[in-house]
């Protein structure tokens, strides 16, 4: 789980720099098959991400602005009870 997070982590900030490639060029980037590289997508859209390709950019992109996160963080209540 922790190695598909990272391969999101990595193609949302290739999205966001619309750097991604050919699916098969980003397969190749990310060491994974196109096949994987498409269940991520798939994946990633499941959770709200409006990602589509572009063929003009020759590059997955976001239709609209969103933002991706993931781990724990500290809290205001959290600091304030240490």
């Amino acid at each position: 789980m922790i190695k598909t997070v990272e391969t999101i982590s990595r193609i949302d900030q290739l999205i966001r720099l619309q750097a991604t490639g050919t699916p098969k060029s980003l397969a190749l980037r990310l060491g994974i098959s196109k096949a994987k590289l498409y269940r991520i997508i798939d994946l990633m859209k499941q959770l709200n991400a409006p990602v589509t390709y572009n063929t003009t950019a020759q590059s997955f992109v976001y239709k609209k602005s969103v933002g991706f996160t993931i781990g724990f963080y500290a809290t205001e209540d959290t600091i304030k009870s240490n």
